[in-house]
Protein backbone atom coordinates (compact mmCIF):
# COMPACT_ATOMS: atom_id res chain seq x y z
CA UNK A 1 0.00 0.00 0.00
CA UNK A 2 2.74 2.48 0.85
CA UNK A 3 4.60 1.85 -2.42
CA UNK A 4 1.45 2.53 -4.46
CA UNK A 5 0.90 5.91 -2.83
CA UNK A 6 4.59 6.77 -3.15
CA UNK A 7 4.52 5.87 -6.85
CA UNK A 8 1.39 7.99 -7.30
CA UNK A 9 3.04 10.96 -5.62
CA UNK A 10 6.08 10.66 -7.90
CA UNK A 11 3.97 10.54 -11.06
CA UNK A 12 2.01 13.61 -10.01
CA UNK A 13 5.14 15.62 -9.30
CA UNK A 14 6.79 14.62 -12.60
CA UNK A 15 3.64 15.59 -14.50
CA UNK A 16 4.06 19.14 -13.21
CA UNK A 17 7.60 19.52 -14.53
CA UNK A 18 6.61 20.31 -18.14
CA UNK A 19 4.06 23.05 -17.29
CA UNK A 20 6.45 24.60 -14.77
CA UNK A 21 9.30 24.53 -17.27
CA UNK A 22 7.16 26.07 -20.01
CA UNK A 23 6.00 28.78 -17.61
CA UNK A 24 9.60 29.56 -16.72
CA UNK A 25 10.56 29.79 -20.40
CA UNK A 26 7.61 32.08 -21.10
CA UNK A 27 8.63 34.31 -18.21
CA UNK A 28 12.22 34.50 -19.40
CA UNK A 29 11.04 35.32 -22.90
CA UNK A 30 8.78 38.08 -21.61
CA UNK A 31 11.53 39.67 -19.53
CA UNK A 32 14.16 39.23 -22.22
CA UNK A 33 12.12 40.35 -25.21
CA UNK A 34 9.72 42.89 -23.76
CA UNK A 35 11.99 44.16 -21.00
CA UNK A 36 14.99 44.81 -23.19
CA UNK A 37 13.41 45.36 -26.58
CA UNK A 38 14.50 48.33 -28.64
CA UNK A 39 11.26 48.28 -30.65
CA UNK A 40 9.32 51.38 -29.64
CA UNK A 41 5.92 49.70 -30.05
CA UNK A 42 6.85 46.83 -27.72
CA UNK A 43 8.48 49.20 -25.25
CA UNK A 44 5.49 51.55 -25.09
CA UNK A 45 3.01 48.68 -24.77
CA UNK A 46 4.58 47.53 -21.51
CA UNK A 47 6.05 50.81 -20.26
CA UNK A 48 3.56 51.72 -17.53
CA UNK A 49 3.32 48.16 -16.24
CA UNK A 50 7.08 47.87 -15.95
CA UNK A 51 7.33 51.12 -14.02
CA UNK A 52 4.51 50.13 -11.66
CA UNK A 53 6.41 46.91 -10.89
CA UNK A 54 9.73 48.80 -10.46
CA UNK A 55 11.28 47.10 -13.52
CA UNK A 56 13.90 49.41 -15.03
CA UNK A 57 13.44 50.01 -18.72
CA UNK A 58 15.48 53.15 -19.40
Amino acid sequence: MVTNSAAGAVSVSTSKIIPLGMSALLGLFMVGFVGFSHLEVVHNAAHDTRHSLAFPCH
